[in-house]
């Protein structure tokens, strides 16, 4: 008879065989693993085309083709599981011209014969530029190596307390009720009703073959088990989920299909949100502590969601509870790149805290990672936001927060290289003459305003004119007044606070650093004689080697570090100060996600003897081999003191060897090492425990470690699905010691 332990063992092996057969499919994939299942032969999808330059927008575009691609999944149902439903493809894979269909999709063959600037035409097309072109920006955005938000998606939360409590046929009842209240938004709710159907319609088929496989098994404990899936789904085919097992269920096949229709990844407070559910099934003996963990594992298993463990509420009290644990245990068991965020405050758990750590450092897999309530929390009220409104505001993203159902933040979508700013300002500096390090940071900050301000306006556009490009009519049905008055979560959302990255921050910083100390401090170097320099790509290597060992960011004390607070406390002040229309608000952060390499590519040679076309640095972290002894510990400290403020992050994104085991000293070593970050003003740590020789290892060659997990940025992926680049960047940061 198989148990639990069995079937995840059996789940979790088959996840890896999958992921091998996707890259198969897809190539290396430096994205999230995302959950997808491999694409089955004979897979296909005719999208529905409403617009001249071969893409489609708005409701009717959006629907149809989302209608489409959930009708192209085969249903998933492995006996193994409890809980069915798995998707493989993504509705922005076809908004495009057919050129740029997925590999699995047959394309024209024309398409070899183009060069690499004729490829980007025929490229994704997510944005209608016929209707809303932005060809004044385009200049500028180019010049300042800008990523503007504009054809951003999905980068929101629904409030899953809303889905919960209707159901599928509870979002039908809703639609056809306001429709006749708002009777001039008819186009709306025929989109929404449209795609509620298409979800039911995919529950129906995964009923029908849950029907197809009791048939022939022949196992009585895994029968069992399809007969209660088919209970369940037919449960919730219509009606609102009633027991745990069934809010496991809606959960899963609400994400497949949000995640088909804009890739959204973002959960919800999964051990407040989950716990009535639980609590009610074990108090009628219809549910144990393993079941719930299984189910939860297996939650897991469908999509890594970013989920949030833990926290306060308003009046200050801890949340934790039982099943804060349980979501940790079943992790465990799953043992997958998995997305789990623990909110840290002064009244937490304390044994909840260390037992977080301790899965942490038994599984090296980069999970969970931890965030500062206070921080985060005294930072968003500074927006004009009550402690309420900002305690309501959970981890779900990459590097990013949000209220569910409220706010529209496009967090992770808009960003600003900084060492593309400071290029554009070495630039006039020569043409001008006037040359030092203050001059050089007064013409930064004049084209960092101009950048922002382009910023503001690629913003305004896209939230004026999503509703009519790419309307969010899977996550519009778990958004506070949506159906309500018949409108896109763009039009209606009570809090526009929409987060303004800064990537970049280390190069810029150490640059800074570099021209203070060799040329005005020491007086070892010219700016002629480094102009030269950066002109000819550093071709002598021993000017380069002078710029890259003048003190650095994140070394302690030194003159780049002073540098950095500096940067930060003008990108927060020009972000903040920034004007924008209808109350919404322009909030600043560190981040580059995993564009340091893009990013990388369109900076020429920089001071501190970065090479032209070089990755830029990671978000918030500092240059690599910044320092050898003491990097963990300065690396933290100086991360912490170049925050921003406004209750977005500058994340702690760390990987290390710490020489510990996950024993009592183990854990109270990194236990003491994140709430200490926490103390000096840190907002999110993202934690890579490795074994710094099997990282090698795997870098050489991925195929010997094909279940190894790293988290590569906000985001976890199997390491050896990383192309050879990205895999670089992770070992590049990897520090020995604590």
């Amino acid at each position: 008879m198989l148990t639990y332990k069995d079937r995840i063992n059996l789940m979790r092996e088959k996840k890896i065989n999958d992921t091998i057969i996707k890259k198969e499919q897809q190539g290396m994939m430096d994205i999230d693993d995302f959950g997808t299942v491999p694409v089955p032969d004979g897979y296909k999808v005719t999208p529905f085309y409403n617009s001249t330059n071969g893409s489609f927008y708005g409701l009717d575009g959006m629907s149809e083709n989302f209608c489409r691609v959930l009708k192209a999944h085969v249903p998933y149902v492995d006996p193994m599981e409890m809980i069915c439903g798995r998707w493989m493809d993504m509705l922005v894979n076809y908004r495009g011209d057919k050129h740029y269909a997925p590999k699995w999709q047959e394309k024209d063959e024309t398409l070899s014969k183009l060069t690499e600037e004729e490829k980007k035409d025929v490229g994704s097309k997510r944005w209608d530029e016929t209707r809303f072109p932005y060809d004044d920006l385009k200049p500028y955005q180019k010049k300042y190596n800008i990523t503007s938000g504009i054809d951003g998606d999905a980068h929101l939360a629904c409030d899953y307390s809303i889905g919960f409590e209707l159901g599928f046929g509870g979002f039908l009842d809703k639609i056809n009720h306001y429709r006749k209240i708002n009777p001039q938004n008819e186009e709306f709710y025929a989109a929404e009703e449209k795609c509620v159907n298409a979800i039911i319609d995919y529950i129906d088929r995964c009923i029908e073959r849950i029907k197809e496989l009791i048939k022939c098994e022949e196992r009585p404990e895994i029968k069992e088990n399809l007969c209660e899936m088919l209970k369940v789904n037919e449960n919730i085919r219509l009606n609102p989920p009633k027991t745990f097992h069934e809010v496991i269920q809606w959960t899963a096949h609400f994400n497949m299909a949000s995640r088909i229709y804009t890739r959204d990844g973002a959960g919800f407070q999964l051990d407040t949100l989950l716990y009535p559910y639980y609590e009610n099934d074990i108090k009628n003996g219809i549910l144990d502590d393993e079941k719930a963990k299984f189910l939860i594992a297996n939650l897991f298993l469908t999509d890594p969601h970013y989920y949030q463990l833990s926290g306060v509420d308003a009046d200050d009290n801890d949340l934790t509870n039982h099943l804060s644990y349980l979501a940790l245990e079943a992790a465990d068991m799953i043992n997958i790149a998995c997305n789990l965020t623990v909110r840290v405050h002064e009244n937490c758990d304390k044994k909840f805290l260390q037992r977080c750590v301790y899965y942490l450092i038994k599984n090296k897999n980069g999970w969970p990672r931890f965030c500062s309530d206070k921080n985060l929390c005294e930072g968003y009220m500074k927006n004009g936001y009550s402690k309420e409104i900002a305690r309501k505001r959970i981890a779900v993203g990459c590097n990013w927060m949000c209220i569910p159902g409220m706010e529209f933040p496009m967090n992770d979508t808009v960003k600003i290289n900084v060492a593309k700013v400071m290029e554009q300002a070495l630039i006039d500096m020569k043409e001008e003459g006037e040359r030092s390090s203050q001059r050089l940071f007064e013409l930064y900050e004049k084209h960092l305003i101009k950048a922002i301000e382009i910023v503001a306006k690629g913003v305004n556009l896209h939230i004026e004119h999503q509703h009519q490009v790419t309307p969010e009519l899977i996550m519009n049905l778990m958004m506070h007044d949506t159906i309500e008055k018949g409108l896109d979560i763009s039009q209606c959302a009570k809090i526009y606070t929409v987060g303004v990255d800064g990537a970049g921050l280390a190069v810029v910083a150490d640059s800074f650093g570099a021209i203070e100390t060799r040329i005005e401090k020491e007086n070892k170097l010219s700016w002629d004689d480094l102009y030269t320099a950066l002109e000819n790509n550093f071709s002598d290597e021993r000017i380069r080697l002078m710029m890259q060992t003048a003190p650095r960011y994140c070394q302690g004390g030194t003159v780049s570090d002073e540098w950095a607070k500096k940067l930060t406390e003008s990108f927060s002040r020009h972000v903040k100060s920034q004007e924008m229309p209808d109350g919404r608000q322009l909030v600043p952060g560190w981040f580059s996600w995993a564009r340091t390499l893009e990013y990388g590519k369109e900076v020429g040679a920089t001071p501190n003897g970065r090479r032209n076309a070089e990755p830029i640095s990671h978000g918030a972290n500092p240059n690599p081999h910044f320092r050898t002894d003491g990097a963990v510990s300065a690396q933290a400290n100086g991360i912490a003191s170049i925050q921003c403020g406004y209750g977005n992050t500058a994340p702690l994104q760390i990987e290390f060897d710490p020489k510990v085991v996950a024993d009592e000293k183990g854990v109270e070593l990194i236990t003491s090492f994140i709430i200490t970050h926490f103390e000096l003003g840190g907002t999110l740590i993202n934690i890579n425990i490795l074994d710094g020789k099997k990282l090698i290892e795997a870098h050489n060659d991925p195929t010997l470690y094909p279940d190894l997990v790293v988290r590569v940025t906000g985001f976890t992926a199997y390491f050896s699905t990383l192309s050879k680049e990205f895999r670089q960047l992770v070992v590049d940061r990897f520090l020995e010691g604590i």
